[in-house]
C-alpha cells in the first residue's frame, strides 16, 4: 500500500501516476497489487502484451477501467485540467509480425501495406481493422504506426517489415490514413520512433543496447525522417513515441527520448507538436545503463516526455517510475509548470479515446 503524508502528497502521487503506463505478468488477470494501485488513483493506463491476451482479457480490462473510475483520479484530473480523462489501455498492434492480438487485424505488415496497389485504401483498412480488433477487448490506444523510413534492405525496420517504405513520401502516404482511421474510431494512434529509426542496422536494437546513429546529418533527418511526423501531426496524431537511439547531429550524449534538444527544441519547438509524447520501454538496454528507475524517470520528464512506458511486465517498475517523478517534483528537479502542462496534454488525449 502507498502511504502519503498529506493531501498535497496524495494529489502529487495521483497526478504522477497518470504519467505512467504500467504492465503486468502473464495471464489476462491483473495482479491484486495493480488493482489496488488503480483503485487508489495511481495508475493512468496499462500496456498489454501477447501473454496478457486470452478469453479473459476483455473482462480484465473492464475491471481496470471500473477501478480507475471509482478512484480519485478522474475527479482530480477534471479539477486540474477540465478534461474527463478515460483510462488508457494500450498495445502494439502494428500489423504483420507485431500483433499482440495474433488473430486480429491488421494481418498485413507495414511493408505489405506500403507496397499495395492502392496504399491509401490498404492503410485505411489496416487502421480500421486495428481499431476494431483492439476495441473488442476494450483497448483504446495503439502504439502504432511505425513511421521510420528504412534505409537498407533487411535493416532493423525492414527485416521485420515494420516500415511502410524507404522514402518519406511512401511512409507518410500509408501512415496518415492509418492514423486517421484509427483515431476516427476512438483509438489513439502513436507515430514512432522520433526522430527516426530507419537508419538502424539489423543488429542495432535499442531494447538490447545503446545505439548511436552517427551517419545521420541533421539536414537529412529533417528532410527525410521527420517528414512523416510532420504529416502525422497535420492530421492530429495523438502521440509521438521517442527513439532511444543517440543522434549526434543534435545531441551526442543522450538518447533522443532523454534529450531536451530533441523532445523540447526539435519536436515541440521546431515542429510544433502539441500532443502527447511517450517513451519507448523504460527498461530498454539503451536506457538502463543511465540510472535506476527514479533517475531515468526524472531524466525523461525533464527532457519532455509526458508518458513513461513501464513495459517490463512487473508492476513495481511502474511504481518506481511514479515515485521517481514524485521525488523529482518535491525536490524541485522537475519544473512544476511543465509537469502540469504535460498532465493537461495527457488528460486531453484521454478525453478523446473510447471509454
Amino acid at each position: 500500500m502507498v502511504l502519503v503524508s498529506s493531501e498535497t502528497d496524495k494529489e502529487r502521487q495521483i497526478l504522477a501516476g497518470q504519467h505512467i503506463v504500467y504492465s503486468y505478468p502473464s495471464s489476462s488477470q491483473p495482479p491484486a497489487e495493480l488493482m489496488e494501485l488503480t483503485r487508489a488513483g495511481l495508475v493512468g493506463g496499462v500496456i498489454l502484451f501477447g501473454v496478457n491476451i486470452d478469453e479473459g482479457t476483455a473482462a480484465a480490462v473492464q475491471a481496470l477501467k471500473e477501478a480507475y473510475g471509482q478512484s480519485p483520479a478522474p475527479g482530480l484530473l477534471k479539477a486540474r485540467t477540465g478534461h474527463e480523462a478515460h483510462f488508457l489501455v494500450t498495445a502494439d498492434q502494428e500489423g504483420g509480425q507485431v500483433r499482440r492480438i495474433r488473430n486480429g487485424e491488421p494481418q498485413e505488415s507495414a511493408k505489405q501495406i506500403g507496397a499495395s496497389a492502392d496504399v491509401a485504401a490498404a492503410a485505411r483498412a489496416a487502421g480500421e481493422g486495428a481499431a476494431k480488433t483492439l476495441q473488442e477487448l476494450g483497448i483504446n490506444g495503439n502504439l502504432a504506426p511505425v513511421v521510420d523510413v528504412y534505409r537498407q534492405a533487411d535493416d532493423l525496420m525492414d527485416h521485420f517489415e515494420r516500415s511502410f517504405g524507404n522514402t518519406s513520401e511512401a511512409v507518410a502516404a500509408a501512415a496518415v490514413p492509418f492514423i486517421q482511421a484509427q483515431q476516427a474510431a476512438g483509438v489513439a494512434a502513436t507515430a514512432k520512433h522520433f526522430p527516426g529509426l530507419g537508419w538502424a542496422a539489423r543488429d542495432a536494437n535499442t531494447d538490447e543496447r545503446a545505439v548511436t546513429i552517427d551517419e545521420a546529418s541533421l539536414e537529412e533527418l529533417r528532410r527525410i525522417d521527420e517528414q512523416p511526423y510532420e504529416q502525422a501531426m497535420a492530421v492530429g496524431v495523438d502521440m509521438v513515441m521517442a527513439s532511444w537511439a543517440i543522434y549526434p547531429a543534435l545531441d551526442a550524449q543522450l538518447p533522443a527520448g532523454l534529450s531536451s534538444c530533441w523532445m523540447r527544441d526539435e519536436l515541440r519547438g521546431r515542429l510544433g507538436f502539441e500532443g502527447v509524447t511517450i517513451s519507448d520501454a523504460m527498461e530498454a538496454g539503451a536506457v538502463a545503463a543511465l540510472g535506476d528507475a527514479a533517475t531515468t524517470a526524472r531524466m525523461a520528464a525533464a527532457a519532455g516526455l509526458d508518458v513513461l512506458l513501464a513495459s517490463s511486465r512487473n508492476v513495481s517498475q511502474g511504481s518506481q517510475l511514479r515515485e521517481g517523478l514524485v521525488a523529482a517534483l518535491a525536490q524541485g528537479q522537475l519544473d512544476q509548470a511543465d509537469f502540469d502542462e504535460a498532465t493537461r496534454r495527457i488528460a486531453a488525449m484521454r478525453s478523446r479515446i473510447a471509454v
